[in-house]
């Protein structure tokens, strides 16, 4: 039996500052082959090479991954400050008619800390620019030193609504994630729903209210270690079930919310 195919939405970068590539992490295409069952495609998230309706086509889903570049302001009605860090026009121009798309017909997504954020404003929602500067919120930041082991671990603990569908996934009201973000919801779009917070109160977990197919996003990193990690391994499990139902002609929701 084939496996279904991911399209995991990549970054634009340059190689030494000179070459011109789509990246995605390798952690990306491990939590997507060996924990969800899928086969990951990385898709050069650029209007000039694919399309949405091609996308559509040929994906059975799509992992909305972490990057560098934050989603423009303009997108959600703001002004562009320095704040607001670097940014990655050609992603937005795919990824947010993507989701929107997605949502519509009931295809499958995973969205991951960008790709969380990227979900909440194309549904019609704003971001803080830097969430470490608000009063009472922790520094959500990648930590500038250490290993990669010592950046990706668990950091602080993520509440969820009790009997909601992330808590029903997990297991419980209450995990530990790790967390390498800067910006974060400051308005929930249409139809989103905050169903995971952390301490200072950021949104960390959240779904499209109605929406026929898996819509769960996380402000964290499952990705990293998804294999082994308590957490990781269900959201991926829950997320390669809800690919095969779509080959299967289904939209199938991560768990029923009522």
């Amino acid at each position: 039996m084939n496996r279904p195919v991911v399209g995991v939405i990549g970054n634009s970068l340059l190689i030494n500052d000179q070459y011109p590539a789509h990246a995605g992490g390798t952690m990306n295409s491990e939590a997507l082959a060996e924990v969800s069952g899928c086969l990951p495609m990385l898709i050069p998230a650029d209007p000039r090479f694919v399309t949405v309706p091609e996308l559509i086509e040929i994906c059975d889903g799509f992992l909305f991954t972490g990057g560098r570049p934050n989603v423009h302001p303009e997108e959600y009605g703001e002004n562009e400050t320095e704040a607001h860090g670097a940014f990655d026009r050609a992603r937005d121009a795919i990824a947010l008619p993507l989701i929107r798309a997605c949502v519509e017909r009931g295809l499958p997504f995973l969205g991951v800390c960008r790709g969380f954020q990227e979900v909440n404003v194309a549904m019609g929602g704003t971001l803080y620019p830097e969430i470490r500067d608000l009063p009472g919120r922790m520094n959500h930041r990648m930590p500038p030193d250490g290993t990669l082991e010592e950046k990706f671990a668990l950091r602080h603990p993520v509440r969820f609504s009790a009997g909601g569908v992330f808590s029903r996934l997990f297991g419980s009201d209450c995990v530990m994630t790790n967390t390498l973000h800067g910006q974060g919801i400051k308005t929930p779009g249409k139809r989103i729903v905050i169903d995971g917070l952390a301490d200072d109160g950021t949104p960390e977990a959240i779904y499209v209210e109605g929406a026929p197919g898996f819509t769960l996003s996380v402000q964290w990193h499952p990705e990293w270690n998804a294999a082994n990690d308590p957490v990781s391994r269900p959201l991926f499990e829950a997320f390669g079930d809800a690919a095969r139902a779509w080959t299967k002609g289904q939209a199938k929701p991560a768990l029923r919310t009522a």
